[in-house]
């Protein structure tokens, strides 16, 4: 009884290993054809607004360091987004006073 124990134990250790070899050693990512867009508000307490609207060389750096957190390779564009990104398909609608424009982050390969 010992040894039918011993070696059902025996091959469970083996069959966690050859099942663990087979798994991928490699980080798994985003695709490379690819792109997600992201919306992100100007206010967000992170501080980065200002790099992200006025594509400087700061927001180059946000822009990669956001895809890379996604899971994506690096920004492939980043800035103000398009009334359109984030109303859909409103055709007119009323000026807002005191709403600031969101930001939009696409990722890609």
């Amino acid at each position: 009884m010992r040894r039918a124990v011993a070696l059902i134990g025996l091959l469970g250790i083996v069959g966690a290993g050859v099942s663990l070899s087979v798994l991928p050693t490699t980080k798994t990512s985003a695709a490379a054809s690819d792109n997600r867009t992201f919306l992100i508000p100007a206010s967000d307490g992170y501080g980065v607004a200002d790099c992200l609207s006025t594509k400087s060389e700061c927001g180059k750096i946000v822009a990669d360091a956001w895809c890379e957190a996604q899971g994506f390779a690096k920004a492939a564009s980043y800035g103000l987004a398009d009334r359109e990104d984030f109303t859909g398909t409103l055709s007119k609608a009323r000026p807002a006073a005191s709403v600031e424009q969101p930001l939009v982050i696409t990722c890609g390969e």
